[in-house]
């Protein structure tokens, strides 16, 4: 049986295509209509312009209000957060799919910490007595040590949401607010008999090609941090269809909609990139694509460091033409260091510019370019 092939051009647009960065931004839906298209949108702690989870909206919909994303994420209704790719918001519909991990932690017994089963008994009674409560309300969330060092009860309540039994739907400022499923998830979805192994991979390996466009069986176990065997062991049963993508060694699986729409015209975002964008998380698929090395170097020390903290990097025309590390001080938006390619300069200053605006700085300095004969280009640019 032959499969269809695509050029690696092809399935570059395929993958900015449903990743809604090609094409018209459908604002009208807004960031909810967002969430469940891409499937997952990554959690962290790390602020410099914003949170990662305020930047995906942004790379696409534009300087949309940071306080209405916050609004659609944290409503309580439409979205949870769980282990998808690593830690994660994803669309409420979605609790029932993820009942083959919470088994899974369960059966192995704990993820990083002892869990005090004790301790776990007093959070359920006093979420059942007291309603929602945050790690401070429990009693808090560390012992005094480095960020891992969790109190007991920080332990517990993790567990008690890896395995099922609390949920978190809502934060106050940057606290989960922890509460019981049956308080938060829809009759449908809490009370349904639980899904088997197999229903819950197929449906989140169907889910995985949607947001991806095309992808090969790697990309697609990575996108939710399951197994290639779990991925083989379903994906016949879904609807993605067998590809060959010139220049990729492995085979790729592309979803029919992106398929149908490969021939379809679009406009480009031109903007910067979250480093735990969805569109970049796979270090190695992001190279495939786009040619682009791609490495947060946050959390390695400072003078290892190639590109910066929290380099961004920046699309435009759907390539990776370069990055920046930003900082901010008062109104004014730093470019630490900008590496970029010369075709690209108007392109980073634009993107530049949006996202000054964007966090309410009126001014932006570049500090180092790299090529450093581009630099005068782009200052005058940003004048």
């Amino acid at each position: 049986m032959s499969h269809p092939e695509l050029s690696a051009d092809e399935a570059r647009r395929a993958a900015l295509r449903a990743q809604c960065l090609l094409g018209a931004p459908d604002r009208r839906a807004g960031v909810t209509a967002l969430l469940e298209r891409l499937g997952a949108i990554q959690l962290d702690t790390i602020s410099v312009l914003a949170r990662s989870h305020e930047l995906v909206p942004y790379a696409r919909l534009g300087p949309i209000g940071r306080e209405r994303v916050e609004r659609a994420y944290w409503s309580g209704e439409t979205a949870f957060e769980y282990w998808a790719h690593a830690a994660c918001l994803l669309p409420v519909g979605q609790w029932p799919l993820f009942a083959f991990r919470r088994r899974r932690f369960l059966a192995r017994g704990r993820r990083w910490h002892r869990v005090p089963e004790a301790v776990c008994a007093e959070v359920l009674q006093r979420l059942r007595e007291e309603g929602p409560l945050t790690s401070t309300d429990l009693g808090g969330a560390k012992r005094g040590g480095p960020w891992w060092d969790w109190s007991e009860v920080k332990v517990a309540v993790e567990w008690l949401l890896d395995i099922g039994e609390v949920v978190c739907a809502t934060r106050q400022g940057w606290r989960r607010v922890y509460d019981l499923p049956e308080r938060i998830l829809p009759a449908e979805l809490h009370d349904a008999p639980e899904l088997g192994d197999a229903g819950c991979l197929t449906a989140l390996v169907a889910i995985a090609g949607r947001a991806l466009g095309v992808a090969t069986a790697g990309d697609l176990a990575d996108f939710h941090r399951v197994t290639r065997a779990d991925v083989g062991a379903v994906i016949r049963d879904t609807e993605l269809v067998e590809v060959r993508v010139a220049g990729w060694r492995d085979p790729g699986w592309a979803h029919p909609e992106a398929l149908a729409q490969l021939g379809a015209r679009g406009r480009h975002r031109t903007t910067l990139l979250s480093p735990f964008d969805s569109l970049i998380w796979d270090r190695r698929r992001t190279l495939r694509l786009f040619d682009f090395k791609h490495r947060l170097e946050a959390y390695i020390p400072a003078p290892k460091r190639v590109h910066g903290y929290y380099a961004m990097p920046l699309l435009t025309g759907g390539r990776l033409a370069g990055r920046v590390d930003p900082a901010r001080d008062g109104a004014t938006l730093i470019a630490k260091r900008v590496m970029l390619e010369p075709a690209a300069l108007d392109a980073m200053a634009r993107a530049l510019r949006e996202a000054a605006m964007w966090v309410g700085c009126d001014n932006v300095v570049v500090r180092e370019v790299d090529p450093s004969e581009l630099s005068p280009r782009l200052q005058a640019a940003l004048a």
